[in-house]
């Protein structure tokens, strides 16, 4: 039986292509390979190459990248590609899977419109306290799913939402995004809240309950902040 893409992830031996140049902080596309038809292509953050961040100095950004990636499963946002901690030939880091984005859309429509998918991802963002929701950190892959990727700065204790979706602001949360947020409030608490604490400052695990908490009882979209930017640099 072939090995699964995240099989391939956590114990393929990786193997580093080249360097995004865009990206801030070292961000290498590597290889994950098994066997000569069990390889997959990959992002790899190694958290050796990060720049430390004046107003992020718990932990790292690996790890926030990983905690995303939880949050997306367990509260079935099913929008982050999957992400785990593992060596690399640069030392310990996030590897996510790689995303071959469907060129033929314009991006930049699909994430100012109506869509439930990019809602989906709107309602994470606010989950996470994403700060940095860029054009370019949102991806729809071959199969039509609209995923995010990028998140190493996320989780941050105050409230600090930047985002380049803020059509939902202010709407009504449906049924099922309540219900989405109580499970994964259940999730965090009763199941993995020892997994969070791995990789989340105390501070941190404790805020993003509290925003969920927030959401549940407000039932909506918050608005954009007065005291924070509420659009990234640049929005691309």
């Amino acid at each position: 039986m072939k090995p699964s893409p995240s099989q391939i992830i956590d114990t393929g031996e990786l193997n580093v292509v080249g360097r995004l140049v865009d990206a801030s902080n070292a961000t290498l596309f590597a290889k994950a390979t098994l066997t000569l038809d069990a390889e997959i292509e990959v992002v790899y953050k190694p958290i050796a190459g990060e720049r430390p961040l004046w107003d992020f100095p718990h932990g790292n950004l690996a790890q926030r990248e990983v905690a995303a990636f939880k949050i997306s499963q367990w509260g079935k946002f099913n929008c982050v590609p999957y992400t785990t901690l593992r060596e690399g030939p640069f030392g310990l880091g996030a590897v996510q899977e790689w995303i071959t984005s469907d060129d033929s859309i314009d991006i930049i429509e699909l994430a100012q419109s109506q869509d439930e998918r990019i809602r989906n991802l709107a309602l994470f963002d606010v989950v996470v306290n994403n700060t940095d929701r860029k054009f370019g950190h949102i991806l729809l892959n071959r199969e039509g799913m609209i995923l995010g990727c990028d998140h190493g700065v996320t989780f941050h204790q105050d409230f600090k939402l930047r985002t380049v979706i803020w059509q939902f602001a202010g709407k009504s949360l449906t049924s099922l995004e309540l219900a989405q947020l109580h499970e994964v409030k259940n999730e965090i608490a009763k199941v993995h809240n020892e997994e969070i604490g791995q990789l989340l400052h105390s501070d941190e695990v404790d805020a993003l309950v509290k925003r969920i908490d927030s959401l549940i009882e407000n039932r909506e979209f918050p608005l954009p902040s007065e005291d924070w930017p509420a659009v990234p640099w640049p929005p691309v």
